[in-house]
């Protein structure tokens, strides 16, 4: 619409600046207790169309404050560089699905290289496609991180998490009993 000056009556928001506001405004019940003794950390993938295309760093700094929130600020290892200076991870603009899987994967390995310097545990990628090669790259290359949608990760926050949810998350955090303890201090 802009790129066309279409006349518009609404604001376009990201869903990461929603969740911000909505934990900033206390409609999002959210806390990082259930992540006060396990100590897990957290990175969190800056996808290219958020932190460098959009021109500001709004959205990625909203990212890193619901993360920070929700596991806890000593928790969130940011790689290096990272918001509108992160790497891409090399599954954008068709790449993933384009066929090329080993050029892909070796272009990515800058991005494996950038998570393994962190020594999270997560990777929070919230574009699809970077969820997809980054899990990819980590098969691919050996390591040991798990990629989660920050979903997830709200849910653990807010200690709902159901057992649908729990399928792609490590041991560490699917075991968590936390929808049990939400009910028994709802009572």
């Amino acid at each position: 619409m802009r790129k066309f000056n279409i006349p518009y009556s609404f604001e376009y928001k990201s869903i990461l600046e929603l969740y911000a506001d909505w934990i900033r405004d206390g409609t999002l019940k959210v806390n990082a207790d259930w992540n006060r003794d396990l100590k897990i950390k957290f990175t969190v993938q800056d996808p290219c169309n958020i932190a460098r295309k959009i021109g500001t760093d709004k959205i990625v700094n909203d990212l890193r404050f619901v993360l920070k929130t929700v596991v806890g600020e000593e928790n969130v290892v940011d790689m290096v560089p990272n918001r509108s200076n992160n790497f891409c991870c090399g599954g954008g603009g068709g790449a993933l699905q384009g066929g090329f899987p080993e050029q892909r994967r070796a272009y990515g390995k800058v991005k494996f290289d950038q998570i393994m310097e962190t020594g999270a545990d997560y990777v929070i990628a919230p574009c699809h496609n970077c969820h997809a090669q980054i899990e990819d790259i980590c098969e691919h290359y050996g390591g040991e991180y798990r990629v989660v949608h920050l979903w997830t990760i709200l849910c653990l926050a807010m200690g709902v998490l159901g057992d649908n949810e729990r399928t792609y998350l490590g041991p560490d955090l699917a075991e968590l009993n936390v929808l049990q303890r939400r009910v028994n201090n709802d009572e």
